[in-house]
Protein backbone atom coordinates (compact mmCIF):
# COMPACT_ATOMS: atom_id res chain seq x y z
CA UNK A 1 0.00 0.00 0.00
CA UNK A 2 1.74 3.36 -0.86
CA UNK A 3 1.80 6.75 0.76
CA UNK A 4 -1.40 8.04 -1.02
CA UNK A 5 -3.62 5.26 -0.61
CA UNK A 6 -2.83 5.22 3.26
CA UNK A 7 -3.37 8.89 3.54
CA UNK A 8 -6.76 8.22 1.33
CA UNK A 9 -7.95 5.12 3.78
CA UNK A 10 -7.36 7.87 6.95
CA UNK A 11 -8.71 9.98 5.73
CA UNK A 12 -11.63 7.64 5.16
CA UNK A 13 -11.65 6.61 8.01
CA UNK A 14 -11.73 10.52 10.03
CA UNK A 15 -15.95 10.02 9.95
CA UNK A 16 -16.28 12.19 12.80
CA UNK A 17 -17.19 15.60 11.63
CA UNK A 18 -16.03 18.55 13.28
CA UNK A 19 -14.06 17.11 15.45
CA UNK A 20 -11.36 19.41 16.26
CA UNK A 21 -8.91 18.70 19.09
CA UNK A 22 -8.15 22.94 18.79
CA UNK A 23 -11.36 23.85 21.25
CA UNK A 24 -10.19 21.62 24.02
CA UNK A 25 -6.59 23.65 23.68
CA UNK A 26 -8.66 27.46 23.03
CA UNK A 27 -11.04 25.82 25.99
CA UNK A 28 -7.88 25.42 28.45
CA UNK A 29 -6.55 28.88 27.53
CA UNK A 30 -10.22 30.56 27.90
CA UNK A 31 -10.87 28.48 31.73
CA UNK A 32 -6.89 29.73 32.48
CA UNK A 33 -7.74 33.30 31.61
CA UNK A 34 -11.58 33.52 33.12
CA UNK A 35 -9.96 32.08 36.40
CA UNK A 36 -7.09 34.79 36.80
CA UNK A 37 -10.12 37.11 35.46
CA UNK A 38 -11.95 36.53 39.12
CA UNK A 39 -9.52 36.14 41.36
CA UNK A 40 -6.02 37.25 40.39
CA UNK A 41 -4.95 40.85 41.59
CA UNK A 42 -2.97 41.86 38.76
CA UNK A 43 -5.16 40.69 35.99
CA UNK A 44 -7.44 43.50 34.81
CA UNK A 45 -11.21 42.82 35.08
CA UNK A 46 -12.09 45.20 32.37
CA UNK A 47 -9.32 44.48 29.55
CA UNK A 48 -9.46 40.69 30.28
CA UNK A 49 -13.64 40.32 29.72
CA UNK A 50 -12.71 41.59 26.60
CA UNK A 51 -10.41 38.92 25.78
CA UNK A 52 -12.51 36.42 27.28
CA UNK A 53 -15.74 37.40 24.90
CA UNK A 54 -13.51 37.06 21.54
CA UNK A 55 -11.89 33.95 22.89
CA UNK A 56 -15.70 32.72 23.75
CA UNK A 57 -16.76 33.84 20.16
CA UNK A 58 -13.74 31.76 18.56
CA UNK A 59 -15.58 28.79 21.38
CA UNK A 60 -18.68 29.40 19.76
CA UNK A 61 -17.45 28.76 16.01
CA UNK A 62 -15.63 25.76 16.71
CA UNK A 63 -18.10 23.81 19.45
CA UNK A 64 -21.37 25.48 17.89
CA UNK A 65 -22.68 22.97 14.92
CA UNK A 66 -26.08 23.12 15.02
CA UNK A 67 -27.25 26.12 13.44
CA UNK A 68 -30.10 26.11 15.19
CA UNK A 69 -29.08 26.85 18.43
CA UNK A 70 -28.14 30.45 19.99
CA UNK A 71 -24.54 30.08 21.36
CA UNK A 72 -23.60 33.85 20.58
CA UNK A 73 -26.56 35.06 22.78
CA UNK A 74 -25.25 33.05 25.76
CA UNK A 75 -21.96 35.18 26.61
CA UNK A 76 -24.08 38.29 27.66
CA UNK A 77 -26.15 35.80 29.73
CA UNK A 78 -23.21 34.24 31.89
CA UNK A 79 -21.17 37.39 32.23
CA UNK A 80 -24.36 38.54 34.17
CA UNK A 81 -23.38 35.85 36.29
CA UNK A 82 -19.93 36.11 37.49
CA UNK A 83 -20.39 38.26 40.05
CA UNK A 84 -22.75 36.00 41.72
CA UNK A 85 -20.57 32.68 40.98
CA UNK A 86 -17.41 34.76 42.46
CA UNK A 87 -19.49 35.34 45.31
CA UNK A 88 -20.31 31.65 45.68
CA UNK A 89 -16.84 30.54 45.27
CA UNK A 90 -15.56 33.24 47.93
CA UNK A 91 -18.14 31.19 50.04
CA UNK A 92 -16.43 28.27 49.07
CA UNK A 93 -13.03 29.31 49.70
CA UNK A 94 -14.07 30.29 53.49
CA UNK A 95 -15.62 27.17 54.03
CA UNK A 96 -12.47 25.59 53.64
CA UNK A 97 -10.28 27.85 55.58
CA UNK A 98 -12.55 27.90 58.53
CA UNK A 99 -13.15 23.75 58.03
CA UNK A 100 -9.27 22.73 57.22
CA UNK A 101 -7.13 23.15 61.01
CA UNK A 102 -3.80 23.19 58.11
CA UNK A 103 -5.26 26.22 56.11
CA UNK A 104 -3.04 29.48 57.04
CA UNK A 105 -4.93 31.72 55.41
CA UNK A 106 -7.36 32.30 52.68
CA UNK A 107 -4.42 33.41 50.07
CA UNK A 108 -3.32 29.86 50.73
CA UNK A 109 -6.90 27.96 49.78
CA UNK A 110 -6.79 29.97 46.38
CA UNK A 111 -3.67 29.19 45.07
CA UNK A 112 -2.87 26.22 46.57
CA UNK A 113 -5.79 23.67 47.21
CA UNK A 114 -6.58 21.08 44.11
CA UNK A 115 -10.16 21.18 45.67
CA UNK A 116 -11.00 24.76 45.32
CA UNK A 117 -9.81 24.92 41.84
CA UNK A 118 -11.90 22.10 41.04
CA UNK A 119 -15.06 23.49 42.46
CA UNK A 120 -14.18 26.84 40.60
CA UNK A 121 -13.71 25.67 37.25
CA UNK A 122 -16.58 23.06 38.26
CA UNK A 123 -19.25 26.16 38.79
CA UNK A 124 -17.98 28.19 35.96
CA UNK A 125 -18.48 24.98 33.41
CA UNK A 126 -21.79 24.41 35.17
CA UNK A 127 -23.76 28.28 34.57
CA UNK A 128 -22.75 27.14 30.45
CA UNK A 129 -24.06 23.18 30.93
CA UNK A 130 -27.67 25.05 32.19
CA UNK A 131 -27.33 27.16 28.99
CA UNK A 132 -27.33 24.12 26.61
CA UNK A 133 -23.63 25.37 25.63
CA UNK A 134 -22.02 21.79 23.80
CA UNK A 135 -19.31 20.31 24.66
CA UNK A 136 -16.95 23.49 25.80
CA UNK A 137 -18.13 22.96 29.95
CA UNK A 138 -17.23 19.38 30.02
CA UNK A 139 -13.49 19.87 28.40
CA UNK A 140 -13.58 22.90 31.32
CA UNK A 141 -14.65 19.95 33.82
CA UNK A 142 -11.97 17.99 32.97
CA UNK A 143 -9.15 20.12 32.46
CA UNK A 144 -9.71 20.42 36.13
CA UNK A 145 -9.73 16.97 36.36
CA UNK A 146 -6.62 16.40 34.96
CA UNK A 147 -5.22 19.23 37.27
CA UNK A 148 -6.43 18.17 40.68
CA UNK A 149 -7.76 14.66 40.39
CA UNK A 150 -11.20 16.01 40.97
CA UNK A 151 -13.71 15.03 38.66
CA UNK A 152 -16.91 16.67 39.10
CA UNK A 153 -19.67 16.51 36.31
CA UNK A 154 -20.86 20.42 35.22
CA UNK A 155 -24.45 18.80 35.20
CA UNK A 156 -24.48 18.50 39.29
CA UNK A 157 -26.02 20.58 41.63
CA UNK A 158 -23.51 21.72 44.45
CA UNK A 159 -24.69 23.96 46.95
CA UNK A 160 -23.47 27.03 48.78
CA UNK A 161 -20.18 26.82 51.07
CA UNK A 162 -18.95 23.41 49.55
CA UNK A 163 -15.42 22.00 50.95
CA UNK A 164 -13.62 19.04 49.26
CA UNK A 165 -9.80 18.24 51.56
CA UNK A 166 -7.38 16.47 50.25
CA UNK A 167 -9.53 16.39 46.81
CA UNK A 168 -7.36 13.50 45.21
CA UNK A 169 -9.50 11.06 43.66
CA UNK A 170 -13.20 12.57 44.61
CA UNK A 171 -15.76 12.05 41.73
CA UNK A 172 -19.54 13.57 41.42
CA UNK A 173 -21.43 12.18 38.96
CA UNK A 174 -23.77 14.63 36.18
CA UNK A 175 -27.12 14.44 38.90
CA UNK A 176 -25.50 14.27 42.01
CA UNK A 177 -27.43 17.13 44.06
CA UNK A 178 -25.06 18.26 47.17
CA UNK A 179 -26.93 21.11 49.49
CA UNK A 180 -25.52 23.47 51.44
CA UNK A 181 -22.29 22.94 53.93
CA UNK A 182 -21.06 19.54 52.91
CA UNK A 183 -17.81 18.77 53.54
CA UNK A 184 -16.32 15.87 51.19
CA UNK A 185 -12.45 14.12 51.50
CA UNK A 186 -10.58 12.39 49.50
CA UNK A 187 -11.26 9.40 47.47
CA UNK A 188 -15.32 9.75 47.58
CA UNK A 189 -17.45 8.45 44.77
CA UNK A 190 -20.90 9.80 44.29
CA UNK A 191 -21.94 7.69 41.43
CA UNK A 192 -24.52 5.52 39.90
CA UNK A 193 -25.16 2.22 41.17
CA UNK A 194 -25.57 0.74 37.33
CA UNK A 195 -24.75 2.16 33.69
CA UNK A 196 -26.50 2.19 30.67
CA UNK A 197 -27.25 4.32 28.01
CA UNK A 198 -30.98 4.56 28.06
CA UNK A 199 -30.42 6.27 31.33
CA UNK A 200 -29.53 9.19 30.21
CA UNK A 201 -32.30 11.26 31.32
CA UNK A 202 -32.67 9.67 34.39
CA UNK A 203 -31.45 10.80 37.91
CA UNK A 204 -28.63 8.42 38.68
CA UNK A 205 -26.43 10.09 41.34
CA UNK A 206 -26.95 10.25 44.68
CA UNK A 207 -28.43 13.60 46.49
CA UNK A 208 -26.43 15.04 49.84
CA UNK A 209 -28.49 17.24 52.08
CA UNK A 210 -27.80 20.36 54.08
CA UNK A 211 -24.46 19.93 56.18
CA UNK A 212 -23.18 15.98 55.69
CA UNK A 213 -19.99 15.41 56.13
CA UNK A 214 -18.47 12.35 54.08
CA UNK A 215 -14.64 11.15 54.89
CA UNK A 216 -12.30 9.57 53.13
CA UNK A 217 -12.62 6.53 50.43
CA UNK A 218 -16.86 6.44 51.19
CA UNK A 219 -18.84 5.04 48.06
CA UNK A 220 -22.59 6.33 47.79
CA UNK A 221 -24.12 4.97 44.52
CA UNK A 222 -27.71 5.33 43.01
CA UNK A 223 -30.24 8.16 42.14
CA UNK A 224 -32.42 7.13 45.16
CA UNK A 225 -30.21 7.59 47.48
CA UNK A 226 -30.66 10.35 49.94
CA UNK A 227 -28.12 11.28 52.69
CA UNK A 228 -29.95 13.10 55.20
CA UNK A 229 -29.07 16.07 56.55
CA UNK A 230 -26.35 16.71 59.49
CA UNK A 231 -25.02 12.86 58.53
CA UNK A 232 -21.61 11.46 59.03
CA UNK A 233 -20.89 9.05 56.20
CA UNK A 234 -17.53 7.46 57.45
CA UNK A 235 -14.33 6.37 55.30
CA UNK A 236 -14.58 3.28 53.23
CA UNK A 237 -18.15 2.91 53.95
CA UNK A 238 -20.17 1.58 51.47
CA UNK A 239 -24.24 2.93 50.47
CA UNK A 240 -26.43 1.83 47.86
CA UNK A 241 -29.61 2.75 50.60
CA UNK A 242 -31.16 6.62 52.00
CA UNK A 243 -29.88 6.94 55.67
CA UNK A 244 -32.27 9.34 57.48
CA UNK A 245 -30.90 12.68 59.18
CA UNK A 246 -28.37 12.74 61.69
CA UNK A 247 -27.31 9.59 61.02
CA UNK A 248 -23.62 8.06 61.57
CA UNK A 249 -22.68 5.30 58.79
CA UNK A 250 -19.24 3.06 59.57
CA UNK A 251 -17.11 0.56 58.18
CA UNK A 252 -16.25 -1.88 60.59
CA UNK A 253 -12.81 -3.45 59.58
CA UNK A 254 -12.30 -7.46 60.48
CA UNK A 255 -9.38 -7.51 62.73
CA UNK A 256 -7.18 -10.72 63.28
CA UNK A 257 -4.40 -10.87 65.38
CA UNK A 258 -1.44 -13.18 64.48
CA UNK A 259 -0.72 -16.20 67.06
CA UNK A 260 2.51 -16.95 67.59
CA UNK A 261 2.37 -20.32 66.10
CA UNK A 262 1.01 -18.65 62.69
CA UNK A 263 3.87 -15.70 62.84
CA UNK A 264 5.99 -15.53 60.40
Amino acid sequence: MDKKEIVRQIEAYKDIACLKFRLKDRTERFTDLLFLTLFDQETAVAENLQRLEADFDELVDLACWKTDKPCRAIWNGYLQQLPEILQKLNLDAKAIWECDPASLSLHEVYMAYPGFYAIAIYRLAHELHLKGFPLVPRLMTEYAHRRTGVDINPGAQIGKSFFIDHATGVVIGETAIIKDNVKVYQGVTLGALYVAKDLQQTKRHPTIEDNVTIYANATILGGDTVVGANSIIGGNAWLTESVPPNSTVFHTPEIKIKTKEHAG
